[in-house]
């Protein structure tokens, strides 16, 4: 296969599938030359991706703008460390990144870190004036597919354009607090029913000597050693991959082999979230919704959790998750006894 030069995209279709073949190293940096503003019918705007790498930023966004630019530093430095082999991206593969078209826009989303809200504000931005207000709009409905195109619904032609002129932005979160959350809401939560039957019976029967019939059949009381020990059991991933509420988020996004133009973090999500709307150019038409939540996931909630695990399955565990550490620039909680 011809390697392709200047950082374009090289896309190949084979026996029938679509394949993408994105080159980090190669990834552009900036809008190629003669990328013209994102025209409108009546308008005519300068496009996300040309207002956060051109020079006529204002000031507030150069603040952000240099922050933002130093995770993507990193973000690169990492991925030309730690991996070295290359593969192409499946249609599967891009079913993570939502698509705005009305501002050249493209989310990868990922669970446990302000997704729902993310979803609710691209509803806004794509209704065309049905939905104005992020929050009127019921958790349920904004993960409904079909709401927001992905683009894995894209010919081969269409996804290159986008992956190329687009503004990209992903929201992370550290590995362990966003691991924990998940836990929280999918395993503790009596009206998550449906986790408890597909997951929580499934980890009980494996990982829980002498189960009770009744939590067999039910699953709804699996304790986070139970859940870390399936997560890092061999056969966990060999019958299906993990679920999207707990894989890695270099498994979701592809981060190393998608160039992602902005990467905001759960930790300072308020005025990350403003700097992408910023760039979007809709910052006075609408506003990041911000947690109302009184028991939110963090560090110390998560060192709680994990003083009921062995230092055995903790290091177990933190290889697992050890890429989203790295790329993402995380820490090695100190909770940890590896």
């Amino acid at each position: 296969m011809k390697m392709p030069r200047g950082g374009r995209l090289f896309l190949a279709t084979c026996l029938g599938s679509l394949f993408v073949l994105v080159l980090y190293f190669q990834s552009i940096t900036k809008p190629e030359a003669g990328l013209k503003a994102v025209t409108r019918p009546g308008k005519s705007r300068t496009s996300p991706l040309q207002t956060l790498y051109n020079g006529d930023q204002q000031l507030e966004l150069l603040a952000a703008h240099k922050s933002l630019q130093g995770r993507r530093e990193l973000l690169e430095q990492a991925c030309l460390s730690h991996t070295r082999k290359r593969r192409v991206l499946s249609p599967e593969d891009l079913k993570h990144l939502i698509v705005d078209d009305m501002h050249s826009l493209i989310y990868c989303y990922v669970p446990k870190v302000a997704c729902t809200n993310w979803k609710r504000v691209l509803m806004v931005l794509t209704s065309d004036g049905r939905y104005t207000d992020p929050l009127a709009i019921p958790a349920n409905e904004a993960h409904v597919a079909g709401n927001l195109r992905t683009l894995s619904e894209f010919s081969v032609a269409e996804i290159n354009q986008r992956l190329r002129s687009y503004l990209k932005f992903i929201f992370v979160r550290e590995p362990f607090e966003r691991l924990v959350s998940a836990y929280r809401n999918k395993f503790t939560r009596r009206y998550n029913t449906a986790f408890h039957k597909r997951y929580g019976t499934k980890i009980i029967r494996r990982h829980r000597p002498n189960a009770k019939p009744e939590a067999l059949e039910k699953g709804d009381d699996v304790t986070f050693p139970e859940f870390v020990q399936y997560l890092v059991d061999p056969r966990t991933q060999r019958e299906e991959p993990f679920n999207e509420h707990w894989e890695r988020v270099h498994s979701l996004c592809h981060p190393c082999l998608i160039h992602y133009d902005v990467v905001g973090k759960y930790e300072t999500l308020e005025p990350d979230a403003q700097a992408v709307l910023r760039l979007a150019g809709v910052e006075g038409m609408l506003q990041f919704p911000t947690s109302g939540k009184t028991t939110r996931t963090d560090g110390h909630m998560a060192g709680r959790y994990f003083k009921h695990i062995s230092p055995f399955f903790q290091k177990k565990l933190f290889n697992l998750y050890r890429m989203d550490f790295m790329l993402f620039n995380y820490s090695t909680p100190e909770y940890l006894r590896t």
